[in-house]
């Protein structure tokens, strides 16, 4: 659902809203995700959450929360941040793009996180992006080379494909895990 007017970050935060709602480009966003894109995020958080905590310093993941990039207010379905970019615990959201964004495909936002939302993490400086394709069981993964490089890495992995990341040192899962519920 889009609203019929443009708003601000402003406006939006003052109302209350449902959660996972979004403010993309002036359009407020609502999601109503599905029961497997909640399992596959659910997956995909336990399995991070697993990897920080297997050694101190690994940073911090969570689940959505507002995370606000210029006029955007965007709450993704995953995100990770490097220790040293650690948030304050009191901090209400996020006033800087995450390390890694994990969106998971729903029918409400997926032509967001592939367009614009992708271009948004990429001008934000996140360092790399995975999108989660419920329907096709696979992830569309963008990373940058080096920081000064654009998203200039794009992979698209599936089945036994593992799902690793140069941000997550021995980080590695089988894509076809995501999607087994």
């Amino acid at each position: 659902m889009a609203a019929a007017t443009r708003m601000s970050v402003e406006e939006f935060l003052e109302r209350d809203w449902p959660r996972g709602t979004q403010l993309i480009r002036g359009e407020v966003v609502v999601n109503q995700p599905s029961l497997f894109h909640q399992l596959v995020c659910g997956r995909l958080h336990a399995l991070l959450l697993a990897w920080v905590e297997a050694e101190p310093g690994r940073g911090l993941v969570a689940l959505p929360v507002d995370v606000r990039l210029g006029d955007d207010l965007y709450a993704p379905d995953v995100w990770w941040m490097r220790e040293q970019r650690r948030p304050d615990r009191t901090a209400r959201g996020l006033e800087v793009a995450p390390d890694l964004v994990v969106e998971v495909r729903s029918p409400a936002t997926w032509r967001y996180d592939i367009g614009v939302k992708r271009d948004t993490y990429e001008a934000a400086g996140v360092t790399e992006l995975w999108l989660v394709d419920t329907a096709a069981e696979s992830v569309i993964v963008y990373r940058r080379s080096s920081e000064a490089a654009s998203f200039d890495i794009a992979l698209e992995l599936a089945g036994a494909d593992e799902l690793t990341s140069p941000l997550l040192p021995d980080f590695t899962v089988p894509v076809s895990r995501l999607f087994d519920h």
